[in-house]
C-alpha cells in the first residue's frame, strides 16, 4: 500500500465528511464510519510522522500548548466599525456615501452582527496558514492552534493563491447552556456570557480547551475580493461559501437604505429565535469598486456601518451606593446592585456618574432601578421605579471626603476630586490605567492582580513593574500562580518596553492627553526627548493640540518628579521613540489647512493620501464648509466638488495635489 497516497485519501474524505456535517448539517456516513476512518489516519500518521501535515483532520482535537502568543502583523489594517443607534444615523450615513460616489441609490448588503471575536485567517496554496486576532487593528495575535479546532473552519481549500478572510468566532447559545450545567455540576464559576466564553475560549494557550468549548465561526469579509475579480461584497461571500466556508444564510442584499431599515425591524423581532447572539445589523455598500473612493478615517471604514440594537432594560434591588477614586483624584458614585442578568452578563454594579446624575434622578438606596448596558458594554442605572419605593429608602449623600484617604473633596463643575497625590487609590489606578492596552498593553497585569500586587508591596510605582522579576519567587507562592504564569507575566512586562512613544505618552496619565493627543505628540515631536524640550509656544502652535492641552503637557515635562520618572525608565530600557511616520515639524503648503477629499484619486487612495496630508499638519474632515481651506478632487467627484465652487473654495485637482504634497515632504 502506497502510505503517503492513503493518507491524502483519507484526509479528503474526513474534510468532505467534516464539512457536510458542521457547514450543511447534513452527513453521508455514519459516526461509526467516521471514527474508523480517523482511526486509521492517526495510527498511519504516528507510524509514519514524515508525512503528518499541521493541517492533517487529526490535528483538531486539540493538544497543542503554547507558552505564550505570537504576534501577527496584519498585512491590511483590521478596522473596526462606526455605530449607529437609529434611523436617522442610518440615512446619514447613507447621504454621506451618496456624496462621495455621487449615484441616487446604493445597493447594500446587511448581515447579522454577531456578538463573538473577530478573527482573520490567511490561506496559501489551498492550506491553513494562520489565524490571528484582531488586536490593534495593526497588530493581533496568532490563534492558529485554537481555531483549527473548529470543526466548520477548513484547513484545505481548493484555491491555490494566497488569500486572507474575516469573519466572527462565537459560541452558539446551546453550547453555552451546557457548558455551564457542566460547570454548574463541578461547582466551577459559570460562563457569564457566550461571548466572553468564545473570548475566553480562543486565548486559551492549550487547545484542548479550545477543542472542548465547540466554537463556531461564521466569515464576512473576503479581503482579496478585488484581487479575484469581483465586483460584489455579495459574490465574494459566494465564492468562500463555494471554497467551503460556513458565510451566514441570514444576510441580505438591500436595493436601498429603506429596505436595510426593514430588514433590521425584521431582525429586531426575530433576534431571539437565532442560535446565536447578535447585538446589530451590519451594513456593507455592495459595490466593491466603491470603496477605495470611499475611504476610511483612521480606525473606521466609511463603506460600512453597524447598527446596535437598543439596550435591553431590566429592573433590580439597588442595595448601596459606594465611592470609587480615579488616576486623576476624579470621585465616582456606583451603585451596588442585587446581581441580575442583562444581555448575557451578570451586572452588580453600575455607575453613578456624579452628584447631579444621582440628584436628578432622585435615585436612593433600597430603590428598585432600571439599569441597562449602554451600547451593550458599560451597565448604567438609567431611574429608579418610584412606584415600588416603601418608605425605607435613604436619599443618596454625596462624599464629602475621599473615601480611601479621607482627604477633603473639592468640586469643579460637576465633578468631585480628591487632590491628595499620595493617594493610594490614585496611584493603583494610575498603574491599571498603565498597564491597559491602549497603553502599554501588559497582558496579564490587571485591574485585580495590580491591587493585590499594590496592596503586597511588589509594584508601587511603574518603576517597580519593571522590577517585579525581584519578587517571582513570591508570587510562586500566591494562589494561581506557578513557574509558567509567572514566566508569561514576567515576558509580557518586557515586551511593553518596546512599545511605540504614543502609548508611553497616553500610559503616563498626563492630564488632557488621551490616545489621539498623545499619537499627535508622538508623531510631530518623534522622542520624548524633543517633546521635553518644546516650549509652551510650541505645543500651542501644534494643529489639534488646544490651549488648555498644552498648558498640561509643559506643566507635566516641568515637573522634576515626571522627569526622575521618565530618566528611570530611559535606565530601565523603555523604548522613546516614535515608531510610525514622523509628523512635519516645517512650515508646508498644507501646515493648519482644512481639507476635504473627494472623487477618486488614482496615484493616492483616499485613506494613504488622508494619512500623508495629516502627518504634513493638514486637518482632513469629510464635510466641506466655510472653515475648508482647500477641496482635491479626483475623477466622479460629486456634490463636494459643487459646494466648494459655490462658496469660493479653492480646489486642487489630483494631479495639482500631487505636484504641492511632493514639494511639501520635501520640506
Amino acid at each position: 500500500m502506497d502510505i503517503q497516497k492513503r493518507i491524502e485519501e483519507l484526509t479528503s474524505l474526513l474534510n468532505k465528511y467534516n464539512y457536510e456535517y458542521y457547514v450543511l448539517n447534513e452527513s453521508s456516513v455514519s459516526d461509526q464510519e467516521y471514527d474508523r476512518l480517523m482511526n486509521e489516519l492517526q495510527l498511519l500518521e504516528k507510524e509514519h510522522p514524515e508525512f503528518l501535515s499541521p493541517n492533517s483532520p487529526s490535528q483538531r482535537v486539540g493538544g497543542e500548548v503554547l507558552s505564550q502568543f505570537d504576534k501577527i502583523i496584519h498585512k491590511n489594517q483590521m478596522l473596526s466599525l462606526a455605530n449607529a443607534f437609529n434611523e436617522e444615523d442610518l440615512r446619514n450615513f447613507d447621504r454621506r456615501i451618496k456624496d462621495i460616489i455621487n449615484v441616487q441609490d446604493v445597493e447594500y448588503m446587511a448581515e447579522m452582527k454577531i456578538d463573538g471575536l473577530a478573527m482573520s485567517i490567511t490561506y496559501d496554496n489551498g492550506s491553513f496558514l494562520y489565524a490571528a486576532t484582531r488586536g490593534d487593528g495593526n497588530v493581533g495575535e496568532d490563534v492558529s492552534h485554537n481555531i483549527k479546532t473548529i470543526r466548520s473552519i477548513p484547513l484545505m481549500v481548493n484555491e491555490k493563491k494566497e488569500f486572507e478572510i474575516r469573519g466572527e468566532v462565537y459560541m452558539p447559545k446551546a453550547t453555552l447552556t451546557k457548558l455551564n450545567e457542566e460547570r454548574k455540576a463541578n461547582n466551577e464559576e459559570l460562563l457569564a456570557n457566550a461571548r466572553n466564553a468564545a473570548a475566553g475560549s480562543i486565548r486559551q494557550l492549550d487547545s484542548k480547551i479550545a477543542a472542548k468549548r465547540k466554537l463556531e465561526a461564521y466569515w464576512y469579509y473576503f479581503v482579496n475580493a478585488l484581487d479575484y475579480g469581483f465586483e460584489k461584497h455579495s459574490d465574494s461571500l459566494n465564492y468562500l461559501t463555494k471554497l467551503g466556508f460556513k458565510t451566514n444564510p441570514e444576510r441580505r442584499i438591500c436595493k436601498n437604505i429603506d429596505e436595510v431599515i426593514e430588514y433590521i425591524k425584521e431582525y429586531t423581532q426575530k433576534r431571539s429565535s437565532l442560535a446565536y447572539d447578535i447585538d446589530g445589523i451590519v451594513i456593507k455598500v455592495n459595490d466593491l469598486k466603491y470603496y477605495k473612493a470611499l475611504g476610511q478615517t483612521a480606525k473606521t471604514p466609511r463603506w460600512a456601518i453597524a447598527y446596535k440594537f437598543p439596550p435591553e432594560e431590566v429592573i433590580t434591588k439597588l442595595e448601596d451606593i459606594i465611592f470609587t477614586v480615579g488616576r486623576t483624584g476624579k470621585i465616582t458614585p456606583n451603585a451596588v446592585l442585587s446581581p441580575v442578568r442583562v444581555q448575557g452578563s451578570l451586572i452588580s454594579r453600575a455607575t453613578l456618574h456624579n452628584e447631579d446624575f444621582v440628584k436628578s434622578k432622585d435615585i436612593r438606596i433600597g430603590d428598585y432601578v432600571s439599569i441597562r448596558k449602554a451600547g451593550d458594554v458599560i451597565p448604567e442605572v438609567v431611574e429608579s421605579i418610584v412606584a415600588r419605593r416603601t418608605g425605607n429608602e435613604k436619599p443618596f449623600e454625596m462624599a464629602s471626603h475621599c473615601p480611601f484617604c479621607n482627604s477633603l473633596l473639592h468640586k469643579k463643575d460637576a465633578m468631585h476630586y480628591c487632590l491628595n497625590k499620595n493617594c493610594e487609590a490614585r496611584h493603583i489606578e494610575g498603574l491599571i490605567h498603565y498597564c491597559s492596552k491602549d497603553a502599554l498593553d501588559i497582558e496579564g497585569l490587571g485591574e485585580k492582580l495590580i491591587e493585590q500586587f499594590f496592596n503586597q508591596g511588589f509594584i508601587r510605582s511603574i518603576e517597580d513593574i519593571y522590577a517585579l522579576s525581584n519578587h517571582a519567587q513570591e508570587i510562586m507562592l500566591l494562589d494561581g500562580f506557578g513557574e509558567k504564569s509567572v514566566l508569561k507575566l514576567l515576558n509580557a512586562i518586557e515586551n511593553s518596553k518596546s512599545r511605540s512613544l504614543e502609548r508611553l505618552l497616553f500610559g503616563l496619565g498626563i492630564k488632557e492627553v488621551g490616545v489621539k493627543t498623545a499619537k499627535i505628540l508622538a508623531s510631530y515631536y518623534t522622542s520624548i526627548d524633543l517633546l521635553m524640550k518644546a516650549s509652551l509656544d510650541d505645543l500651542i502652535s501644534i494643529h489639534d493640540i488646544g490651549e488648555i492641552s498644552a498648558n498640561s503637557i509643559y506643566s507635566y515635562f516641568q515637573d522634576e518628579a515626571n522627569i526622575k520618572l521618565i530618566n528611570n525608565l530611559k535606565e530601565l530600557g523603555l523604548n522613546m521613540e516614535y515608531k510610525g511616520k514622523a509628523k512635519a515639524n516645517y512650515e508646508n503648503f498644507f501646515t493648519n489647512k482644512t481639507i476635504v477629499l473627494t472623487g477618486t484619486l488614482m496615484k493616492m487612495g483616499r485613506k494613504e493620501a488622508t494619512a500623508e496630508l495629516e502627518l504634513l499638519g493638514a486637518k482632513v474632515t469629510s464635510s466641506v464648509s466655510k472653515s475648508t481651506d482647500y477641496v482635491i478632487y479626483g475623477t466622479e467627484a460629486g456634490s463636494k466638488l459643487e459646494k466648494a465652487k459655490a462658496l469660493g473654495i479653492k480646489t486642487l485637482s489630483e494631479e495639482e495635489f500631487i505636484k504641492e504634497f511632493n514639494n511639501a515632504r520635501k520640506g
